[in-house]
């Protein structure tokens, strides 16, 4: 099992990543698990009503491990440009997108068990040139040389209490779902899913739901073809690769908990349909995991949040449930 820390990037230092990863430390510090902070020490430093006397620089994970108790660890790579709070900027961007990589780079060499991301800004990365969606599809081209278990592309899979969804199609715009959609993305999805489930989370016989597209998953097509065409044929496809899959299921009731307790992953087809019923669950500790990775990575379910970035009222619940599954996971697919 590898027995290295977590790497906890910063995500947009104007945001409340700064703020949470002190925040997270301050709760996890005395049983852990460990994380490292990767990103600019001076705005860890800001901050935290503390200022800089409780973090400590370090230069590799395992002085992480031996600090972490008494202060925060940061592998210090400094900003090009001074930040404000709240203010996002693509002058970040540099530095934002270099401590990803570092960590990533961290995890594929196995100097830490695991990574987890503080939320970053789309847009002011897309302004300096970033050409990726977001943090699942860079983390997939960064870990594209070491392929996982035959995973096409990352799958983003949130938790919530007793609740687990994955996504076929992510940040895409609802007039393009069906189009998106295809028997192959769905196989994929639920097969990464049934396989995340084994390792990641010790399920032995994992059962897997699969959301329909439409009001009453089609109403046998009354309402729409894409079950039939697309959902079922998928459905089939699991089964016959060894996958417990059931459905399609209406959407509107397949999250209440009498039927969260029949299957232990639901595969939705679009973004809001699996998010809501997450952030309703639990507004404040949901998790979002990467599954299809070489490397572990999880992070909060929640956005960099400008409006409050600063001022202190950002809660951690969320990062910190994402520290302690990435652990969790680590120490899986460890045994």
């Amino acid at each position: 099992m590898k027995t290295g820390p977590l790497a906890l990037t910063l995500g947009d230092p104007a945001g409340v990543g700064p703020e949470i990863v002190v925040k997270a430390w301050n709760e996890l510090r005395a049983g852990g698990p460990a994380f490292m902070a990767v990103g600019d020490f001076q705005s860890l430093a800001s901050a935290s009503v503390a200022g800089a006397s409780i973090l400590r620089r370090v230069h590799a994970p395992e002085d992480a491990l031996r600090v972490f108790p008494d202060a925060l660890p940061v592998l210090d790579l400094p900003m090009r440009s001074p930040v404000v709070a709240g203010q996002p900027s693509p002058a970040y961007a540099p530095a934002v997108i270099q401590w990803i990589e570092t960590a990533v780079g961290l995890a594929l060499r196995g100097d830490v068990s695991g990574v987890v991301t503080a939320p970053i800004a789309k847009a002011p990365l897309y302004e300096a040139g970033f050409k990726f969606p977001g943090h699942t599809e860079f983390l997939g081209e960064l870990t594209a040389a070491a392929n996982y278990d035959g995973a096409r592309g990352p799958i983003m899979m949130l938790t919530a209490r007793d609740l687990r969804v994955t996504l076929v199609t992510v940040h895409a715009p609802i007039a393009k779902v069906p189009s998106l959609l295809s028997v192959e993305k769905i196989v994929n999805a639920g097969l990464v899913t049934a396989q995340s489930l084994r390792r990641d989370f010790g399920l032995l016989a994992p059962r897997v739901a699969v959301a329909g597209l439409n009001p009453h998953a089609g109403e046998s097509g009354g309402i729409g073809r894409e079950e039939i065409e697309l959902v079922e044929p998928a459905i089939r496809a699991l089964r016959n690769l060894g996958v417990d899959a059931t459905g399609p299921f209406p959407a509107d009731s397949l999250f209440p908990e009498t039927m969260r307790s029949r299957y232990d992953a639901a595969v939705c087809l679009y973004h809001d349909q699996a998010l809501i019923p997450v952030k309703m669950l639990d507004f404040w500790g949901g998790v979002n995991v990467t599954l299809g990775l070489p490397i572990v990575r999880t992070s909060p379910d929640h956005g960099t949040a400008f409006d409050i970035a600063g001022r202190g009222l950002a809660r951690a619940d969320s990062l910190v449930q994402a520290v302690r599954l990435a652990d969790q996971i680590a120490r899986r697919r460890g045994g």
